[in-house]
């Protein structure tokens, strides 16, 4: 049984965690943002001096191209047809998100008097997760 005194040194560590968290995902998208136009504007003065590569402290900098495709706006269920057509169905991967499905089980397990139906049975892997809130108190 934890003491009052253990329990608040874990809540205190718990936020200050959090916290820290937190501050280092803004930093992370921060430098991402900048890593970006730094990079693109390497890329374009390479360009533009017909700079294929250079070295600097120890360091060799290069151009490369990578092609990257995406499907269009609202077309997917087209392009994933023609795909299939082609012979190239392997490339088509099903995904269901993860608290999409996490959520949908809970309803189907709430619907089901407590049980989770028959047709899910060894199809799901379900499981309880107790965490900790934390949020701001309210001023009294």
């Amino acid at each position: 049984m934890y003491d009052s005194e253990k329990m608040f040194e874990l809540a205190d560590r718990l936020k200050e965690l959090r916290d820290t968290k937190k501050e280092l995902e803004q930093q992370l998208k921060s430098i991402n943002t900048e890593l970006d136009e730094v990079d693109f504007s390497l890329a374009t003065a390479m360009l533009e001096s017909e700079t294929q590569n250079f070295t600097r402290s120890g360091v060799m900098f290069c151009l490369t191209n990578t092609t990257r495709a995406s499907a269009a706006a609202d077309r997917k269920d087209e392009l994933f047809a023609a795909l299939r057509a082609e012979g190239f169905g392997g490339l088509i991967y099903e995904t269901v998100n993860a608290n999409s499905l996490s959520a949908f089980v809970k309803e189907q397990i709430a619907e089901n008097n407590d049980t989770l139906p028959d047709w899910l049975n060894g199809l799901v892997n379900v499981f309880e997760k107790t965490t900790v809130g934390v949020r701001k108190a309210t001023r009294k």
